[in-house]
């Protein structure tokens, strides 16, 4: 009798189990467990519910402001925007931004997503010359991924999460397609070893704690120690930077200290902490064309202190920054073109090319790849203020490739 009720209650807990969600019973592993690497967690595209916009005046007290008019997933079919190819031109925008079907300014959106997708300065040129960083491992430390971008897919290693926020985000879609993908990307054919990683302390929304940042480097060391040898991990791209201030800041020096000595280059926002290398974006009208250096100007974000004499670019590499079309957090096949950049999006471009210098010259380090871009680079040529920055430099990354080949 009592083995009957014992079978009877175990089918009943069975049949309260099979009725639960399965999402509700299994918690995915955000780590991998050991030193293995793979995909630990599945991350879905993000939901951005389009809004319909019928009028651009709505969204465009950012333009006399001098910024740029968000467009990103807006249904603007009902409105007219003949006439306003000064708003278009300072928009950002995505495949899901719903343009009007009888507009005279409708193929204007699409010259502006193909010219950014190039990321330029002649980096096409040396993808057909076969130098595309294979065999060359770049890590990225980064908000949530989404792993199946068409953009970049193929490239990725590994990804888990280490104190990372739910929400699929804009800024790891994008600095991992300026790095590796297959359009938009400067080393095309590298490894990509991704850590979904948020500093925000979740306590204390207002604190960052590197700490997080310090466990990601290092994990990144770890798992690199046992990667074979002509796959290694060679720069990690961080688009953060840290200051004496900041919780955790003695931590994250001491992890970058450490990758230094596994020959690994982290490029963050503390470059000139770090290494001593300053480094500044670079600016685009997006109808200009990305290979020719004189198409660049200052940043969107520091183009005023430039122009006014406030802003000291003296022994300065200058690298592609703003009017950037990145791979979208919405969909596998979605494209986002973003007008304004910022530091974070020059990150993963100094991480690109330094991985083709890795695949050219492995023996290559830091300070030589540095002195090289600045030697090789080319003369800026945005007006004011030249003579006080004549040591600033535009990255020239033919050039500098050239350079690192004949004295290999």
């Amino acid at each position: 009798m009592k083995r009957k009720y014992k079978i009877l209650i175990m089918v009943f807990i069975m049949f309260i189990i099979s009725m639960i969600p399965l999402s509700m019973l299994a918690r995915p592993n955000t780590a991998l467990n050991k030193d293995t690497v793979g995909i630990a967690v599945k991350v879905t595209p993000a939901n951005w519910k389009v809004r319909k916009v019928n009028n651009l005046s709505q969204l465009s007290s950012n333009f006399k402001n001098n910024k740029e008019i968000d467009l990103r997933s807006k249904d603007l079919s009902g409105a007219d925007i003949d006439g306003k190819k000064k708003e278009l031109l300072n928009s950002s925008f995505d495949s899901r931004t719903k343009w009007p079907q009888n507009i005279v300014s409708i193929s204007l959106p699409e010259k502006i997503m193909s010219l950014g997708k190039n990321p330029g300065l002649g980096i096409r040129t040396l993808h057909n010359l076969g130098i595309n960083g294979k065999n060359i491992g770049i890590a990225i430390i980064d908000q949530r991924l989404l792993v199946n971008h068409a953009e970049y897919k193929d490239n990725v290693k590994s990804y888990e999460e280490l104190h990372c926020g739910r929400e699929t985000s804009m800024h790891g879609a994008a600095v991992a397609s300026i790095a590796v993908g297959k359009k938009t990307g400067i080393a095309p054919k590298s490894d990509l070893y991704y850590i979904g990683q948020d500093p925000m302390d979740i306590a204390q929304k207002s604190k960052i704690n590197f700490n997080y940042t310090a466990r990601a480097i290092n994990r990144i060391i770890k798992l690199n120690k046992n990667l074979p040898q002509g796959k290694k991990i060679r720069v990690i791209s961080i688009s953060i930077g840290w200051n004496p201030t900041d919780v955790g800041y003695s931590e994250v020096i001491k992890a970058v200290d450490r990758a230094k000595k596994e020959n690994i280059f982290v490029v963050s926002s503390s470059l000139k902490n770090t290494y001593g290398f300053k480094f500044n974006g670079l600016g685009r009208n997006p109808l200009s064309d990305p290979d020719v250096s004189s198409s660049y100007n200052p940043g969107l974000f520091w183009q005023k202190e430039y122009y006014g004499g406030k802003y000291d670019l003296n022994n300065t590499l200058l690298v592609p920054m703003d009017s950037r079309c990145t791979a979208s957090p919405t969909g596998c096949k979605d494209y986002v073109f973003y007008r304004e950049g910022g530091w974070s999006w020059s990150i993963p471009y100094i991480a690109g090319v330094y991985a083709l210098a890795c695949e050219i010259k492995p023996s290559i380090t830091p300070d030589e790849f540095w002195e090289t871009a600045l030697r090789t680079g080319s003369a800026i040529e945005f007006g004011k203020n030249i003579k006080s920055c004549s040591s600033a430099r535009i990255i020239n990354p033919v050039k500098l490739i050239q350079s690192l080949k004949n004295n290999s």
